[in-house]
């Protein structure tokens, strides 16, 4: 059997960002650490974006930034320069080359193509089989999300933020490529909240995506019809090469993933709950919990220390409730917000970094009534 000190299962954001921290830290040196992945991790899968400013951990890899935002509603459309923020792009092409060929250059942590089948845990370690082999852990990392995880509670609703986006290229210069379309809810909501989101590489290359914040993933022929018609009808285009596609859904609640930890598997990245359950976005929030991570394993302490909750848990909670009660109306908070706010504020309250005045501003742009109605039920 093959024996390591801890084992770290999938080789996305929270994985190789967490191999990464264990590779830069001497206490790690002597410590033997396997990465296990069913994929090769060779293939641009996915992006990640975010909003920073100035120049930040993962500049290195960064393959577009954009300095302006375009917001898009039934009757208000803001286009706007985010600066001291830039809106930044990673491809996880990038992603995956920067990190893993940093790991695979390391004596001490070996990355493997694997997939997981079980996992049984003793009172001294962890046997992780998969497909090909069992190897043994004194403590796992598991990354692997499983909607079940959330959905077996209903203390806290579970939505989806899911989406299906094609990279595409014209034959014409169609895009601004100095503007994000952050969100475009012009298009017919049909019960849901939808919207469309449109990064621009170039004049004639762009990602568009169809995105849902809803409990139910649609038929793929529904994704695609969308997306057809948002080209057609924005862009004045039926002729086009759609050059990737990209496919994902992202959990959002403010279930807490802390009772799934035991005394030696932790679940870390989205399968932690790492995912800010109001926006879906992951990469910054892993980014920040990491060196807490790494501090919390080198004390020999429970990751039932690594703190969640907070104000901002409760604004989510708040948020996905009045989604869940009423995913119609989704758009009417968003053009709400964007109507009364500059989107350095919204930048500045999504990153938790407000003050309580400003918390109380932010709160103030929103439509009342229904977060009123979704603070009194969470009270009585």
């Amino acid at each position: 059997m093959n024996e390591y000190d801890y084992i770290i299962i999938g080789a996305g954001a929270s994985g190789l960002l967490l191999a990464d921290a264990m590779l830069n830290d001497s206490f790690f040196d002597q410590k033997k650490i396997l990465l296990l992945d069913k994929d090769a991790k060779d293939v641009n899968d996915r992006t990640w974006c975010f909003w920073e400013e100035g120049d930040g951990q993962f500049e290195a890899i960064v393959h577009k930034k954009w300095n302006s935002i375009h917001f898009q509603g039934e009757d208000i459309i803001r286009r706007t320069d985010i600066n001291p923020y830039s809106y930044k792009m990673i491809r996880s092409i990038d992603f995956y080359d920067h990190y893993l060929g940093r790991i695979k250059e390391s004596s001490n942590i070996t990355f493997i193509q694997e997939a997981l089948v079980d996992l049984k845990e003793t009172h001294s370690k962890v046997t992780v089989q998969t497909t090909s082999n069992t190897y043994s852990g004194k403590y796992i990392f598991n990354s692997l999300f499983d909607y079940k995880m959330a959905t077996e509670q209903n203390k806290y609703p579970v939505l989806q933020q899911h989406f299906v986006g094609w990279v595409i290229k014209i034959d014409k210069p169609v895009f601004n490529s100095n503007e994000v379309t952050y969100m475009d809810f012009s298009i017919p909501q049909k019960g849901n909240t939808r919207f469309m989101y449109v990064l621009p590489y170039s004049e004639n290359t762009a990602l568009i995506e169809y995105t849902l914040f809803s409990e139910q993933l649609l038929p793929k022929k529904e994704y695609d019809e969308a997306l057809k018609k948002y080209i057609a009808e924005r862009f004045k285009c039926d002729a086009y090469e759609i050059i990737e596609t990209e496919v994902g859904s992202i959990p959002m609640t403010a279930y807490d993933f802390k009772e799934h930890h035991t005394n030696r598997v932790s679940y870390i990245g989205t399968a932690g709950g790492w995912a800010k359950p109001s926006t879906g976005y992951t990469l910054m929030s892993t980014a920040k919990k990491i060196p807490k991570l790494v501090a919390l394993i080198k004390q020999d302490k429970s990751l039932q220390k690594l703190k969640l909750k907070g104000k901002f848990w409760f604004y989510d909670l708040l948020f996905l409730d009045v989604l869940h009660n009423d995913n119609a109306n989704g758009h009417t908070i968003f053009e709400s917000i964007f109507k009364s706010l500059k989107p350095q504020m919204v930048f500045k309250f999504l990153d938790e970094k407000t003050s309580l005045k400003e918390d109380i501003v932010y709160i103030n742009s929103c439509p009342k009534a229904p977060f009123i109605k979704a603070l009194f039920r969470r009270i009585f």
